[in-house]
């Protein structure tokens, strides 16, 4: 009996549909993950302070995905790759959605724990900076109120 298309291949290749391996709770957890810098970068907008978290996040995004893409390339043809601390601080200075959907897309850095450890604490980082905005009135820098 022929598989269906819409079963999974069991060799743990990606799906057909690009979503690979549970793609809809990924999405899910992009979407929440960026829930609070898109709120925090907004009403920052919106009180008058600046704009440029709301237009920062999605072009440093786009550029980490670009290196994430160029690394991948690159050790794919065995070329002088981009340093983990470039692609690192592309994330820490707000391309992180970019960088994980790059991860999750390429399948890039995706199973290096010590990588893992450090982009996740980046991530972290940006939700405690924005739960503090949002939620504590900027105890602690880099916001003023």
């Amino acid at each position: 009996m022929a598989r269906s298309e819409t079963t999974a291949p069991r060799n743990g290749a990606k799906r057909a549909d690009g979503g690979g391996r549970h793609g809809r709770w990924k999405l899910l957890v992009l979407a929440l993950l960026c829930l609070l810098p898109g709120l925090g970068a907004l009403k920052m907008g919106l009180d008058g302070h600046t704009w440029v978290p709301l237009a920062l996040y999605p072009l440093a995004s786009l550029i980490s995905a670009l290196l994430y893409w160029q690394d991948k390339r690159q050790a794919l043809h065995g070329a002088w790759r981009t340093p983990e601390k470039v692609l690192h601080a592309s994330e820490l200075l707000g391309g992180w959605p970019g960088a994980l959907v790059a991860q999750q897309l390429l399948r890039h850095k995706t199973r290096k724990l010590s990588y893992q450890l450090v982009f996740w604490a980046i991530v972290l980082v940006h939700q405690t900076v924005w739960v503090d905005y949002l939620f504590l009135g900027s105890r602690f820098p880099p916001f003023v109120a």
